[in-house]
């Protein structure tokens, strides 16, 4: 049975914390990305993770705020994300693509979840 199921957002203030998790079942050899959609934006492709979890790739915007990794036992892709901004504000989303190559091109991912909320404000 395939999932990707997203948990972890919430609320936090500016200069706060959140770990996003992304349940993957049935997609160990896939690419896991990070998308979101701010309000009024168009969603964004921000992480994505080989499915080995020995490449990454980050968009300039959260780059040395934001890490992701694997962990392939237990079929989860974690975000974690520090420094958070109000632009940080949005749905977060998983997917899973069959290549890494393309990196975080939305039309080579074949799979979404169902997104989470992030919400940064004081």
């Amino acid at each position: 049975q395939l999932q990707l199921a997203e948990s972890g957002g919430g609320s936090v203030q500016p200069g706060g914390s959140l770990r996003l998790s992304c349940t993957a079942v049935g997609f160990a050899d896939h690419t896991i990305g990070w998308f979101r959609q701010g309000p009024g934006k168009e969603r964004e492709g921000i992480a994505c993770i080989s499915r080995s979890g020995m490449l990454s790739h980050y968009v300039d915007s959260v780059k040395e705020r934001f890490t992701i990794s694997r962990d392939r036992w237990n079929n989860v892709i974690y975000l974690q994300m520090d420094n958070l901004t109000s632009e940080d504000t949005a749905v977060y989303y998983c997917a899973a693509s069959e290549t890494y190559d393309t990196l975080l091109t939305p039309a080579t991912y074949d799979n979404w979840g169902q997104g989470t909320q992030v919400t940064v404000s004081s």
